[in-house]
This record gives C-alpha cells, structure tokens and sequence, in this order.
C-alpha cells in the first residue's frame, strides 16, 4: 500500500506526520527517522483497527474498487 503522509516541523523539535487519507493517523518523532517509524506503527494500527470493525446488526460490509 503508498500512502502520502505530511511532515511537519514542531516547535518544540522534532516533526509532526499526519496521513490525509487516514483522518485521525497521526504520529510524531524528534528526528526524521523516528518519525517516519512511529507513523508507520501508526498506520498499521490504524488499518488493523479498521479491519476489526464489523457492521451494524442487519448490516454488512462490501468492497469497492475507486
């Protein structure tokens, strides 16, 4: 999977990351490096936690292809 994800410089040091098509997947890191570990963490639980998520009762899942 690629995802686009921002990074920001903190004032306090360090960067901020956020990924737009994950609202709410949000990490940070005091070094590039860190950062870009911590989001990626941040990105699998994101996914695994969307995976758990099961319908409404009466409901059900489907997927698309956009």
């Amino acid at each position: 999977m690629l995802l686009k994800v921002y990074f920001e410089p903190s004032d306090e040091g360090g960067y901020t990351v956020h990924v737009p098509s994950l609202p709410g997947c949000i990490s940070e890191g005091d070094t590039l490096e860190e950062a870009r570990r911590n989001i990626e963490e941040a990105i699998a639980l994101y996914l695994e936690s969307a995976e758990e998520q099961a319908p409404p009762a009466g409901g059900f899942a489907e997927e698309i292809v956009v």
